[in-house]
């Protein structure tokens, strides 16, 4: 299959312009204008021309389809590396707040076991306290409510004789002694 490519130029013709208007300034003209080779009449185009004309706009559909493709895949391909780092920093997020959270709740909760357990420890030196003072008040009550003195002396000669019988409840304490006393005449 043999293409043949024709240059095809298309003429114009411009409208005239009054002269009352102002003329515009002269365009300094390329060097291509210069050699474009102008028909004198536009020909309707041949067969092999619409054939030419349609095979190159394919052309350049397939290469326009072409670079949208590739244009399209890449965008594709970044905004799937995108998406995928995106996922990275939010997991890594994530897990740095869960980390925070965790040492946050095993800080409170060590704060609140020491509280507990100074409250606890304060309780129980209260509870001592109060024991402590029941069992002296108890005691000392005890001992002088059950129990009673009685008992008797006599001087002979020079000795002290003592007798005391201490009642305690059901328990009797008896003391006997004689005493030397130093008599100075």
């Amino acid at each position: 299959c043999e293409i043949e490519i024709e240059r095809i130029y298309i003429i114009r013709e411009l409208p005239l312009q009054p002269e009352t208007t102002k003329k515009p300034k002269k365009k300094k003209q390329s060097h291509s204008s210069l050699y474009t080779p102008q028909h004198p009449s536009p020909q309707p185009p041949t067969d092999k021309e619409l054939t030419a004309r349609k095979i190159q706009a394919w052309w350049r559909g397939t290469l326009v389809r072409r670079v949208l493709l590739k244009a399209a895949l890449s965008a594709w391909i970044i905004q799937c590396w995108w998406r995928k780092t995106l996922a990275r920093r939010l997991e890594k997020r994530r897990i740095q707040a869960l980390r925070w959270m965790a040492q946050e709740t095993r800080a409170c909760v060590t704060i609140q076991s020491w509280f507990r357990m100074l409250k606890i420890h304060h309780q129980y030196w209260r509870l001592r306290c109060a024991t402590h003072t029941i069992q002296v008040s108890w005691r000392w009550y005890n001992c002088h409510t059950r129990g009673f003195f009685w008992g008797s002396y006599e001087i002979i000669g020079n000795q002290l004789r003592l007798h005391l019988d201490i009642f305690l409840g059901s328990q009797v304490c008896r003391i006997l002694d004689c005493i030397a006393l130093p008599i100075k005449n």
